[in-house]
C-alpha cells in the first residue's frame, strides 16, 4: 500500500474515534514522509501540532496503522518547513526597528477590514479546539461553509474573554475568502443600537433597514446589550426577520443563554432560540498550554516549557488573561534574558489569584446586581417584587456557598433581615439549581463572572 493511501486509511478511520472539531484542527495539513523499516515518519505543520498528536493521539494512530500494517511499531513527527511558512505570517513594518522590536508582540496586528468590520488576524487555523469548546467550533464551521443554511440563527455564548468573537470573525473571513460576492458585516450590539436609535430619532428607519438588505452573513457581538431597550429590539426583529426569511446568515454572540437576558422580548428570544446554540466555557489546562505555545508560534518566539507550564497552571480566568500574561513575558524578554520560572512568578503576580483573593462580598453583590441588569442598592430594596427577590435571594445563596458567612451575618447584610429568611433563600436556591437548567446555567455564569477578577 502506498504511503498516501495508508494515510488515507487511517485519517478514514480517526474520523470514528475523535470529534470533527478536534479532527480539523490537528490533522490537517499532516501526511506520511516516508516508511523506514518499521518507523513511519509523519509530517505535521508545526511544532504545537507535533506535541499534541505525539501526547493526545500517538497510541490510536499507532494502533490504525497496526491493523492495516502489522510491521509497523513506531511512529516519528516531524515538522513540514512549507506548512510552517504558511502558518507564519509576515509582519512588514515601516521601519526595521519595529520589525524587530514591539511589532511582534501585539495581539492586534493587523488593521480592521473597512467594508466588512472582520480583523483578518482571526481564522479557524490559529483557533485552538479543546472539550471547552469543541461544539461552538464545530458548528461555526458549519456555518463557514453552508450560510444560511446550516444553523440559522447560530448562538455563541459564554464568559468574557474566551474566543466568542474569535469565532465570530473567523466565520465572516472564511465566508469572504471562499466567496468574493457574499457581503458579510460584523458590529458590535452596542453600534448596532447606538446606529437604530439615531435612525428612529431622524426618522431614517426605513434607510438604515434598506442599508442592511444586501448583507448575506450579518454578524452581532454582545447581544444582550439590547435588554431592556423595547424600541430598539423592536426594531432589530423587524431587521432580523428580513434577513432570516432571505436565507442570509445570522451570528449573535453573548454572555449567557437566550432564556437568561434580562428583559429580552419573547419573539426576540424564540428566535435566537430557533437555531444553534453553543457554549464556549473555561480552557483546560492542557488546552491552556496548547494556546501559549500557539501565540509563540505564530510571533516565532520561544520560551522554556517550564515557564509555559507555570503560566498554564496559574493564569486561568480566560484565553485573554493568557495572553496578557505571555506578552508581558515577551516584553520582558526584549529587554533582559529569558525569564526563569521564579522571576516569571514575579513578573505575573498581578495575573495570579486563588479564588478566595477574588470572591468577596463586593465582588458577588456588583456581579449579582449587574448580572440582573439591577444597581446594587436594589438588592437591599424592602420589596417582594419578584425581579429583585430572586437576585437577592442568589446573593445571600453565594455568600453562603462561596464565602461560607453565617445565617446571622448575611441577615445583617441585608438590612437586619430575619436569619430565618437567610436559610429560606439558601435551600431555595440550592433546590432549584439541582432542578432547573436555566437556574444552574446562570449560577454558573455569575460565579464565572466573580472570579475572573
Amino acid at each position: 500500500m502506498e504511503n498516501s493511501e495508508l494515510w488515507q486509511s487511517v485519517l478514514a478511520q480517526m474520523q470514528l474515534h475523535i470529534s470533527k472539531a478536534n479532527f480539523a484542527t490537528w490533522f490537517q495539513n499532516t501526511s506520511i514522509v516516508s516508511k523506514e523499516s518499521e518507523k513511519i515518519i509523519i509530517s505535521v505543520p508545526n511544532a504545537f501540532s507535533k506535541e499534541w498528536l505525539s501526547n493526545k493521539y500517538y497510541k490510536l494512530m499507532l494502533k490504525t496503522m497496526r491493523d492495516i500494517d502489522h510491521t509497523i511499531k513506531e511512529l516519528e513527527f516531524t515538522i513540514n518547513p512549507q506548512s510552517l511558512k504558511k502558518n507564519i505570517i509576515d509582519r512588514k513594518t515601516e521601519t526595521e526597528n519595529e520589525k524587530i522590536d514591539i511589532e511582534q508582540l501585539k495581539f492586534d496586528e493587523f488593521k480592521v477590514n473597512r467594508e466588512t468590520n472582520l480583523n483578518p488576524r482571526y481564522t479557524f487555523e490559529n483557533f485552538v479546539v479543546g472539550s471547552f469548546n469543541d461544539l461552538a467550533y464545530a458548528a461555526s464551521l458549519a456555518v463557514s461553509e453552508s450560510p444560511g443554511q446550516a444553523y440559522n440563527p447560530l448562538f455563541i455564548y459564554g464568559g468574557v474573554g474566551l474566543g466568542k468573537t474569535h469565532l465570530m470573525q473567523a466565520i465572516g473571513n472564511k465566508i469572504t475568502n471562499d466567496s468574493k460576492k457574499k457581503k458579510v458585516k460584523y458590529t458590535t450590539s452596542e453600534k448596532l443600537v447606538s446606529s437604530i436609535i439615531s435612525a428612529i430619532r431622524s426618522n431614517t428607519m426605513e434607510s438604515f433597514k434598506a442599508s442592511l438588505a444586501p448583507i448575506d452573513v450579518l454578524i452581532v457581538d454582545d447581544v444582550q446589550f439590547i435588554s431592556g431597550k423595547i424600541k430598539t429590539q423592536e426594531e432589530f426583529f423587524h431587521v432580523f426577520n428580513s434577513l432570516y426569511e432571505k436565507n442570509k446568515q445570522i451570528i449573535l454572540s453573548s454572555d449567557r443563554p437566550p432564556n437568561a437576558i434580562p428583559e429580552l422580548e419573547e419573539r426576540l428570544r424564540s428566535r435566537f432560540e430557533g437555531g444553534m446554540i453553543a457554549d464556549v466555557n473555561l480552557p483546560d489546562y492542557e488546552t491552556r498550554l496548547v494556546i501559549l505555545k500557539t501565540k509563540l508560534q505564530e510571533k516565532n518566539l520561544k520560551l522554556p516549557e517550564d515557564v509555559l507550564e507555570y503560566i498554564a497552571s496559574n493564569v486561568k480566568k480566560n484565553i485573554r488573561e493568557l495572553e496578557g500574561a505571555l506578552n508581558s513575558l515577551l516584553i520582558y524578554c526584549k529587554v533582559n534574558n529569558t525569564p526563569t520560572v521564579e522571576i516569571t512568578k514575579k513578573l505575573l503576580k498581578g495575573f495570579v489569584f486563588s479564588p478566595f483573593d477574588i470572591a468577596n462580598y463586593k465582588k458577588i453583590i456588583e456581579t449579582v446586581a449587574k448580572f440582573y441588569n439591577l444597581e446594587e442598592k436594589n438588592l437591599f430594596d424592602q420589596t417582594r417584587r419578584k425581579e429583585i427577590v430572586k437576585p437577592r435571594q442568589i446573593a445571600m445563596y453565594l455568600l453562603r456557598k462561596e464565602l461560607k458567612y453565617s445565617f446571622p451575618t448575611i441577615a445583617r447584610k441585608f438590612g437586619g433581615k430575619d436569619h430565618t429568611t437567610v436559610i429560606y433563600a439558601y435551600k431555595k436556591i440550592l433546590k432549584e439549581s439541582e432542578e432547573n437548567n436555566k437556574l444552574t446555567e446562570e449560577l454558573s455564569l455569575i460565579k464565572q463572572r466573580i472570579y475572573s477578577g
